[in-house]
C-alpha cells in the first residue's frame, strides 16, 4: 500500500515542528520529494536534512502562508525543484489561547489569517499546476477543536478549523473535474515537542480523557494524510478523518473511568 506515492512531489506547510514535521518526514520515508515550508529557513532546512539523512529527497523553503506572494513563490519552487506539484499538505496553523472576554481583533485576525486564509492561499497557489496536470491531492490539517468539540480560550482557533472544513467541501466539488481531491485530517491530543513543557501531570490528565489511554503521535496523523494522498484514496474527496484515539466518544469525562467497573 502507498507504493503509488514514490517519486511524487509534496509541499508541506508549517513543517518545521509538530504534526507538520511528522507529515514531512513520513512522506519522505514513502519515497516522495518533499518541499519543507515554514517561516524560518533554518527550521525548514533542519527538517529537510532529517529527511535526506533517512534516505529521502527534500528541499527547504522559507514562506509565510498569510502572504500571496510567498505562496506563489512556494508553488514555483516546487515546480522548479521537482517538476510539478502532486500533493499539498496545508498544515500551517497557530493556536494562541485567549478567552473571549480578553480576545482582541488583532488576535482573532492573526489566527484566521494563518489557519483559514493561509489554507486558501496555499491551495490557490498550487491549483494552476494541478489543474494543468488534471491530477492532485490536497490534505488539510484541521482539528477536532471547532468542527467537533470546543475548548476554552480557543474560539478563534475553533472557528478557523471549522472554516477549513467548509472550504474543503466546496473546493472538493469544484476541483473534482480536474482529478484533484481535497480531504482533511482532524487530530485530537497529539504528543508534540512542546507538550513535555506542560509537565507529566498535565499529560496524564489528557491521557485519562482518551479511551486508548495514550496521546496520539505525529506519525498517527501523518499516516492518515499519507492515505488521503495516495492512489488508493482516489475516490475519496471532501471527507474528514478524526485521529484521536476515541477522545470525542465519551459522553462525560468519567466515561473512560467507568470501564473499570465493567472489568
Amino acid at each position: 500500500m502507498f507504493t503509488s506515492l514514490a517519486g511524487r512531489s509534496v509541499i508541506v506547510t508549517g513543517a518545521s515542528k509538530g504534526i507538520g514535521r511528522g507529515i514531512a518526514r513520513r512522506f519522505g520515508l514513502a519515497g516522495c520529494r518533499v518541499l519543507v515550508v515554514s517561516r524560518q529557513l533554518q527550521e525548514s532546512a533542519r527538517v529537510a536534512e532529517e529527511i535526506t539523512a533517512a534516505g529521502g529527497a527534500a528541499r527547504a523553503l522559507a514562506a509565510d502562508v498569510t502572504r500571496h506572494s510567498d505562496m506563489r513563490a512556494m508553488a514555483d519552487a516546487a515546480v522548479a525543484h521537482f517538476g510539478g506539484i502532486d500533493i499539498l499538505c496545508a498544515n500551517a496553523g497557530i493556536f494562541p489561547a485567549s478567552p473571549l472576554s480578553a480576545m482582541t481583533e488583532a488576535e482573532f485576525d492573526a489566527v484566521m489569517a494563518t489557519n483559514l486564509k493561509g489554507t486558501f492561499l496555499a491551495v490557490s497557489a498550487c491549483l494552476p499546476t494541478m489543474q494543468d496536470k488534471k491530477a492532485g491531492r490536497i490534505v488539510l490539517t484541521s482539528s477536532i477543536t471547532g468542527p467537533v468539540t470546543g475548548y476554552a480560550g480557543w474560539a478563534h482557533y475553533g472557528a478557523s478549523k471549522a472554516g477549513q472544513l467548509g472550504f474543503m467541501r466546496t473546493a472538493a466539488i469544484e476541483l473534482a473535474p480536474y482529478g484533484i481531491t481535497v480531504n482533511a485530517v482532524l487530530p485530537g491530543n497529539i504528543a508534540t515537542e512542546g507538550l513535555a513543557e506542560m509537565g507529566q501531570d498535565y499529560i496524564r490528565a489528557m491521557e485519562a480523557t482518551v479511551p486508548m489511554h495514550r496521546l496520539g503521535s505525529v506519525t498517527d496523523v501523518a499516516n492518515a494524510a499519507l492515505f488521503f494522498a495516495s492512489d488508493e484514496a482516489a475516490y475519496i474527496t471532501g471527507q474528514s478523518l478524526v485521529i484521536d484515539g476515541g477522545q470525542i466518544l465519551p459522553e462525560s469525562l468519567g466515561a473512560p473511568e467507568s470501564l473499570g467497573a465493567l472489568g
